[in-house]
């Protein structure tokens, strides 16, 4: 942006050079528009034009990219929120389930399992005969 700044400086700096050595008048038309001026005039109202017209142009675009990052900054900061939510939450569980006695005595659910295995694998009555 600096870098744009200076480089219009120049410019500008480059037009009053040029005005104050083109003096001599012109004549101007512009349809039924009729009018005598200074060269230097002439050329720097015409540069005064240009650098409007690229600046009309050039705003829907930039405000349009300035919408776009305003509202991805709004979903990263919503985003960023969630993550930190969620990372609590395993925080959470992860400390609940050190706490818990799982591999310290704690009845497992599947304590009866060897019993059903060893009840499924025997012959049952009528198998005995």
């Amino acid at each position: 942006m600096q870098l744009l700044t200076i480089f219009a400086m120049l410019v500008a700096a480059g037009g009053v050079v040029f005005a104050l050595q083109n003096h001599e008048t012109v004549a101007v038309s512009l349809l039924v528009w009729n009018f005598e001026a200074s060269l230097a005039i002439v050329l720097l109202l015409a540069l005064a034009l240009g650098g409007l017209v690229v600046a009309l142009v050039s705003t829907p675009t930039t405000l349009r990219h300035q919408w776009t990052i305003s509202r991805q900054q709004k979903q990263i900061g919503e985003l960023t929120l969630r993550v930190r939510t969620l990372e609590g939450e395993a925080d959470e569980l992860r400390r609940r389930l050190s706490t818990t006695d799982v591999g310290q005595g704690a009845e497992s659910p599947y304590k009866e399992m060897p019993a059903l295995i060893a009840n499924a694998t025997a012959p049952g009555p009528a198998e005995k005969r």
